[in-house]
């Protein structure tokens, strides 16, 4: 199972840990990542909204690289998935648009390979079954709060590979982990991640009241697919740190289960830290 991987700005950065809790897991679970060679931003989160033609060339340009060697592309961070997803879409329905491309980035690009979410990989191409019969070490005790946010499974023209406002693959998947995965209906909300350096303070309110209904739900820690949200999530929240939800990302906690060794190196990349927590159910 091979597939062009686009990491994207974030998980070069600030999500470091994202990228190779992602790295990692895919090598574990025979899914080959091959980066796509000199891959550019994809400009989200601000581009489609000022140049609705630059957003889709920057998009289009790493769907042309990845059409080169042949695979689908494999994306980790929501907001590059919908804009690679929106921009191979726009193409396949517009020539002119594609030969925009060409001309601007020489690239040829004939929209015949489909860009796929990781966690969409996971649950629908590996399968649930076969991941469970890989773990060794169950997240018992562990009760979660799956958060998927804005862009994970919105719009569903675009996206669609869960229900838009009651997925459930995140679910299932940590439930297939063995944690305990609470119910609760603030899995879609907005987090204000695009609010949270210029309205700091409308993103701390938007974080505090998600992070107090998981709470409510009896979740101990959040479980995010989006670097975005994990940085509003972390960096936003009031009060002492020993009064903050941990936020991890799924893949970190895939590798936890599936006991890789370097798992706990990922986890001091966190602002908020899960050691606590998790040395006292014994993961």
């Amino acid at each position: 199972m091979r597939y062009a991987y686009y990491p994207g700005c974030s998980l070069e950065a600030t999500a470091r840990e994202y990228d190779l809790s992602v790295r990692a897991v895919c090598d574990h679970l025979g899914i080959e990542l091959a980066e796509i060679p000199d891959w550019n931003c994809c400009g989200a989160s601000s581009g489609h909204s000022t140049n609705r033609r630059l957003a889709s060339t920057l998009a289009g340009r790493n769907l042309a690289l990845a059409e080169e060697m042949k695979m689908d592309i494999a994306v980790a961070c929501p907001a590059c998935y919908i804009r690679l997803r929106s921009a191979q879409n726009e193409m396949k329905q517009d020539k002119k648009l594609r030969d925009e491309l060409t001309r601007s980035a020489d690239l040829s690009y004939d929209a015949r390979y489909s860009t796929r979410h990781l966690l969409d990989i996971i649950c629908n191409e590996i399968g649930l079954e076969n991941l469970k019969n890989k773990v060794v070490k169950p997240l018992h005790g562990l009760k979660l709060a799956a958060y998927y946010g804005c862009y994970l499974v919105r719009p569903p023209d675009v996206v669609a590979f869960d229900d838009p406002e009651n997925p459930q693959c995140l679910d299932t998947l940590l439930d297939t982990l063995g944690a305990e995965v609470r119910d609760w209906s603030g899995k879609v909300d907005c987090c204000g991640g695009s609010l949270s350096l210029s309205k700091r303070d409308i993103a701390s309110q938007m974080v505090g009241e998600l992070t107090e209904m998981a709470r409510r739900a009896g979740a101990e820690a959040m479980v995010t697919a989006c670097p975005l949200c994990h940085a509003n999530l972390e960096m936003r929240q009031r009060g002492l740190n020993g009064n903050k939800l941990p936020v991890f990302y799924f893949t970190e906690l895939i590798g936890l289960a599936l006991g890789i060794k370097e798992t706990r190196s990922w986890f001091k990349k966190h602002l908020i830290s899960p050691s606590g927590l998790l040395t006292s159910l014994g993961l």
